[in-house]
């Protein structure tokens, strides 16, 4: 079959019949769960268009299985074919704590000019969940993906550079309140005009296009003046400039009737949390810096069940380029026991399905997690305290989940 290429125009993505997706196998559990997260994306392009479409997937390296294979943890050839075919999926990819390698994912997310963290969080049926009515939730995290500390600018305690960094913070930019001359690492926060508009210019349109009822913009901008709250600023600056006929902004009106217009909110991050958890309505779509991000997804996702759930992707709306991911980790302790929950990768394979048009097979794989939940089966991560479930190992749950996309109607 000739290679067909997904292609973009103004990051709108136009899909032929037969596209050519790559896929990135992962690390620790991530061939257990990315194998039959491909099948059952191919089950469901086969039951919604009756075999008239189908991916050819094609395996790219990162990770151990790339250092083995070639020495380099994130070959440049990997990176290439993800820009040239613009859509991957990609299984988790471990990243040492203290040392060692950067973060793939960062890397990744950086080299293609990922800049938007998006993830969808719901609750499904059937899942135990810490609050009492997690069915109120139903949020989507813009979270900004290149900047910020999590960026990863850093410069380690007793470095010749981190020296030459101290010094021209005291000397030149008389910044005399650094608590421990002489004995701190530092990290750098870029914060920019450009990175956090075209952020929160995704999640505006997002919000619109999917009729959700508000934009929370979420920052630390009390304290951080000149990046988070730049970011606030900015990002009232932009919604002003080109949505302000699809808006209300909260506290600059009385509370608006409700007319279908997009409430905007902005919270403090450490009040956000609480809000989330008292007031989950109050929060659609939420716009936030890139650390910010890290801490409310996986807050959100437990609010739910955990990030065994949630799916997640990283976008550039510009280009159409994008890498659908597992939000967890590489679970090496669990490796190979068959436990693995591939809930999130196989969401996450739903997220590219909308994203390349194809609405319809995206709709068969979030009905058959929906079905399983709400008989309560699945993998241990989510029942193991739910009396009267069902606890099946990822094999099974894969298995379950495919008969269950063939016989919707």
């Amino acid at each position: 079959m000739p290679e067909q290429l997904l292609n973009s125009k103004n990051g709108k993505i136009h899909t032929p019949a037969f596209p050519v997706i790559p896929y990135i196998e992962g690390d620790g559990i991530g061939a257990e769960i990315t194998r039959p997260t491909l099948e059952l994306i191919d089950c469901a392009v086969r039951k919604a268009y009756n075999g008239q479409r189908k991916i050819q997937w094609f395996e790219v390296f990162a990770g151990d299985k790339a250092y083995r294979r070639t020495g380099e943890w994130l070959p440049a050839e990997t990176v290439e074919a993800i820009e040239k075919h613009l859509v991957a999926l990609k299984g988790p990819l471990k990243t040492p704590v203290g040392g060692g390698i950067r973060s793939l994912n960062v890397a990744l997310r950086r080299q293609l000019d990922l800049y938007a963290c998006v993830r969808p969080v719901r609750w499904f049926q059937g899942i135990e969940a810490p609050l009492k009515e997690p069915h109120l939730v139903d949020l989507v995290i813009f979270r900004e993906n290149t900047e910020d500390v999590y960026c990863g600018i850093e410069f380690m305690r007793g470095a010749a550079d981190t020296a030459k960094i101290e010094q021209f913070l005291m000397n030149e930019m008389h910044v005399y309140t650094l608590p421990f001359p002489g004995d701190s690492s530092y990290g750098i926060k870029p914060v920019s005009k450009t990175g956090s508009q075209r952020l929160i210019r995704a999640a505006m349109r997002y919000a619109i296009e999917h009729r959700r009822p508000s934009l929370t913009l979420v920052h630390k901008g009390n304290i951080m003046k000149f990046t988070e709250g730049a970011f606030r600023n900015w990002g009232f600056e932009l919604i002003e400039k080109e949505f302000q006929k699809e808006c209300y902004i909260e506290k600059r009106i009385n509370q608006p009737p409700n007319c279908g217009k997009i409430y905007i909110r902005e919270r403090i991050a450490d009040a956000f949390f609480q809000d989330m958890l008292l007031n989950p309505t109050r929060h659609s779509v939420v716009a936030t810096l890139n650390l910010n991000g890290d801490y409310i997804s996986d807050m959100a996702a437990a609010m739910v069940g955990g990030v065994g759930i949630a799916p997640g992707g990283n976008i550039n709306f510009e280009k159409g380029t994008a890498i659908f991911e597992a939000t967890h980790g590489t679970a090496p302790d669990i490796a190979g026991q068959n436990k693995a929950n591939p809930t999130s990768l196989v969401m996450s394979g739903k997220m590219l399905l909308q994203h390349i048009g194809w609405h319809r097979a995206a709709t068969l794989i979030e009905q058959s997690v929906e079905s399983l939940f709400r008989e309560r089966t699945g993998t241990a991560d989510l029942f193991a305290q739910t009396p009267g479930a069902r606890i099946v190992g990822t094999t099974e749950f894969a298995e379950r989940l495919r008969f269950a996309i063939e016989n919707i109607d």
